[in-house]
């Protein structure tokens, strides 16, 4: 007869995230996630795989997880480009924020696994894939409402947006600087006008 689970594999899920997120995948051990977990070797492999597994689902989580939704944000009805706008805002203001300078997941999964984790690297390409395509969405729909003028690529500033995102994830794990932060973002908001 099986044996009941002991743990919530939903909050050791969570639990191993925070791990992940704050430590990454490389400095985090085995023996960290046993601790941090509160559960047995043999009930995390059981549940979860090995840590690779483990890993791969806490980035799924993460991913589906953010809040808000970079793509809810920029699908709702309405003016688009104010929430093009607002979408960059908010990712300067939410960096700004992280005291424990973690960044985002997906931005520390792609600096730390990739090259060479496939993988990894489709998790990542999904997310920045979705990003992309809401942004295009985005602008496409601005262009179409007199927001953007006609002449505008909306897939090439949809990509240059997303790059300049990421870094900005990127550059906020680095001493705190709100100043070149915003600074960087108020020159990128003006490829919108």
């Amino acid at each position: 007869m099986a044996r009941t689970k002991e743990f919530d594999p939903d909050v050791a899920l969570q639990a191993a995230l925070e791990l992940f997120w704050e430590h990454g995948y490389e400095a985090t051990s085995m023996s960290d996630l046993v601790d941090r977990l509160g559960i047995g070797r043999a009930s995390l492999y059981a549940t979860f795989g090995g840590k690779h597994d483990l890993y791969l689902k806490a980035l799924r989580r993460y991913a589906a997880n953010r809040t808000p939704s970079p793509v809810e944000m920029l699908s709702q009805p309405g003016p688009a480009l104010p929430a093009v706008r607002g979408l960059i805002e908010f990712y300067t203001e939410d960096s700004i924020r992280d005291r424990r300078r973690r960044g985002c997941m997906i931005v520390n999964a792609a600096g730390e696994m990739l090259p060479g984790d496939e993988k990894v690297a489709g998790l990542v390409d999904a997310n920045w894939t979705a990003l992309e395509t809401a942004l295009t969405s985005a602008l496409i729909r601005a262009r179409a409402q007199g927001e953007l003028a006609d002449d505008r690529d909306p897939q090439a500033l949809a990509r240059f947006l997303l790059v300049f995102l990421q870094g900005l994830r990127l550059i906020s794990k680095g001493p705190p600087d709100p100043a070149r932060l915003r600074d960087a973002t108020a020159q990128a908001l003006t490829i919108l006008d």
